[in-house]
């Protein structure tokens, strides 16, 4: 039985897990920052990186504590070595290096989606996956199409042009004065509204598999909002200073954009597995906990839809450590100056045919 050590610091959550055989988690320990960030309507790197290293200690021990066992019966270390914020990478990533070398122990640098995906081996229902499939990332910073024809053979098929999935929903949330994250407070929030109140687009983007969802954001700002006296100015912020109009029917706002938003992923996805002939469909991240893209993608593929428990759809290291054992299985290791990445797109990360 190979046993790893994850650690997952990529963003706002200090997480340390241990895991058997890419399948049997044995401890899975995350500290959440949602409650130290949400006075800023988001995520601010420094107080993030901070965090990190107040906490990263503790919930290492932590998770060795509940899995039962030590550092000296571990078979490897495996830590994100990104995508995400550099700062908070780092805090993650040093200390992985100093617990491999302390200890003798291989070290893997993972990338965050490919954890994403091996979420899905962590099931408690788990069967074997039929290749290739379809997997569909979507995240706080990642929206992905991603064709798997098997253990590390990754082909990028279409990615955000802008806002990913769940940036979208934390600045449409923020508009609408709902609490951060979006995500989850829309959805609570959706389920009273009517989802034809209000026509929002639907990025076509035609013979591209990638996503747009700049527009359908300034398509709720309009709708909804009363804007800023200087209209040229274009960039970051501006749903910042944009005031919600008196008569606006927040759930309604809600439920159309979820609506869009969802349809927009489900067309492409469906559209992609038509294309490559996928035989199952994975969807994993932060916002495949989204109960409505759920039903929408499952009604409309027509195929077996896999998608994690809860717990593990947001960031954690149990996730890390599966996509390490099959890694290591292949005798791939991390050399221990390797350093961490700001942007780092999964299909470099392929290592079979």
């Amino acid at each position: 039985m190979t046993t790893i050590l994850g650690i997952e610091t990529s963003c706002d959550d200090t997480a340390a897990a241990v895991v058997s055989d890419g399948r049997i988690m044995r401890s899975n320990i995350v500290s959440s920052q949602t409650d130290l960030h949400a006075q800023f309507g988001g995520v601010f790197p420094e107080v993030a990186s901070r965090a990190h290293v107040e906490s990263i200690s503790g919930i290492v021990n932590l998770a060795l504590a509940e899995a039962g066992v030590s550092c000296e019966a571990l078979d490897a270390i495996a830590v994100t070595q990104g995508p995400g914020l550099i700062g908070s990478l780092l805090v993650g990533i040093n200390f992985a290096k100093g617990l491999a070398l302390a200890a003798d122990l291989p070290l893997l640098g993972i990338n965050h989606l490919e954890g994403h995906i091996y979420s899905l081996w962590l099931t408690p229902d788990y069967r074997e996956i039929e290749f290739p499939v379809l997997v569909l990332i979507v995240s706080g910073g990642h929206t992905e199409l991603i064709l798997m024809r098997g253990h590390g053979c990754y082909r990028r098929l279409g990615s955000t042009l802008d806002d990913a999935a769940g940036e979208a929903f934390d600045k449409v949330g923020r508009l609408l004065g709902l609490p951060f994250p979006g995500g989850p407070a829309i959805e609570r929030t959706a389920i009273t509204g009517d989802a034809n109140a209000y026509d929002f687009p639907r990025a076509r983007l035609e013979d591209s598999f990638d996503f747009s969802f700049s527009g359908l954001k300034t398509a709720v700002m309009r709708e909804a909002t009363v804007q800023p006296a200087d209209r040229g100015h274009r960039g970051r912020g501006v749903e910042k200073r944009a005031k919600l109009r008196d008569d606006v029917n927040i759930s309604d706002v809600a439920a159309a954009f979820q609506d869009a938003l969802v349809d927009a992923l489900v067309i492409k996805t469906v559209a992609a597995v038509e294309r490559f002939g996928a035989r199952e469909i994975l969807l994993c991240g932060g916002v495949s906990a989204n109960t409505l893209l759920r039903e929408k993608l499952s009604a409309a593929a027509n195929l077996p839809l896999r998608y994690p428990p809860l717990a593990l759809c947001t960031d954690n290291a149990a996730m890390i450590a599966a996509a390490a054992h099959f890694r290591l299985r292949e005798g791939l290791r991390s050399s221990l100056d390797f350093e961490a990445r700001a942007s780092w797109p999964l299909s470099e990360n392929t290592y079979a045919d």
